[in-house]
């Protein structure tokens, strides 16, 4: 398949590229910067919302992985809700010129405060603009995908565990206080449990669900099983060989964050086992 993937240039983006360049497929890679994007890829800088005739211009892919978003660690950003009408209207007009599949990445914050393992089914309560506006592309690209008769997928990423300091998450700031020398990291408690998985299964995972076509609708990109933060990061810390100590109880607990919650791998581990039986 020919696959034009959005964001590619991002933290997730350089490394679900290259899953998807190593399944065979060919990938042509978007974003306002693509100097961190395999070579292997067609790499195209521009302004996604203002390119003309999209379709066309990404070289009339097959599939379209939409992974930009700006902000995206960014809960509260007006970010979300300024560009939610310029996403959909991109998703629209690819929809409008013939693309076959359109897979979106979605987040466990379109879920809300919920407490337990999350379903494809789960009903969303989404709190911040970053969930509320994830939620609504959800039911937008759904709808889309629906009326032009479009295969639809939805990827619902989970907390991703990575030691490069350019990304946004608890754990690229420790690697990144670590190299700047610093002796200690301010931390919450770490009660909290969630669903943690490794930045190279995550990106593994994408590449798996976009490379078939039996199992679609949403899916979870996750490990299926809660770790409490403290614990995965004290983990983290001594996987990299790291110095640094957590600083406990130097923040609060955000107050929208569940205090156990985590995703249903059932969808993402059969995809992975019928490719298995495959090869």
């Amino acid at each position: 398949m020919k696959i034009l993937v959005t964001g590619a240039n991002g933290y997730l983006g350089q490394g679900i590229v290259k899953n998807i360049l190593n399944m065979g497929h060919e990938v042509v890679a978007a974003d306002f910067k693509t100097d961190n994007v395999d070579i292997n890829a067609q790499r195209i800088t521009c302004d996604l919302f203002n390119v003309k005739n999209p379709y066309k211009y990404f070289k009339e892919p097959d599939v379209l992985l939409h992974l930009a978003w700006r902000d995206g660690f960014k809960h509260y950003s007006y970010a979300h809700i300024e560009d939610l009408p310029k996403h959909y209207l991109f998703i629209n007009e690819m929809a409008e010129m013939g693309i076959k599949k359109i897979t979106v990445m979605g987040s466990m914050h379109e879920i809300g405060f919920f407490e337990g393992s999350i379903k494809e089914d789960t009903p969303c309560h989404p709190v911040t603009p970053y969930g509320i506006a994830k939620n609504a592309l959800r039911d937008l690209t759904q709808e889309i995908t629906k009326q032009k008769a479009i295969q639809f997928q939805w990827l619902r990423g989970y907390y991703i565990v990575g030691n490069s300091k350019y990304g946004s998450s608890v754990f690229s700031k420790i690697t990144a206080a670590e190299e700047d020398g610093k002796k200690e990291f301010p931390f919450t408690l770490g009660q909290n449990q969630y669903d943690f998985i490794d930045y190279n299964k995550f990106c593994s995972q994408v590449a798996y669900a976009i490379d078939q076509d039996r199992i679609n609708g949403i899916i979870n990109i996750c490990s299926g099983k809660p770790e409490k933060l403290a614990d995965r990061a004290e983990r983290f810390i001594k996987e990299n060989s790291y110095k640094i100590k957590l600083k406990y109880g130097a923040f609060p607990d955000r107050p929208y964050d569940s205090k156990a919650i985590w995703g249903n791998s059932g969808k993402i581990e059969k995809i992975i086992e019928n490719k298995k039986l495959l090869i």
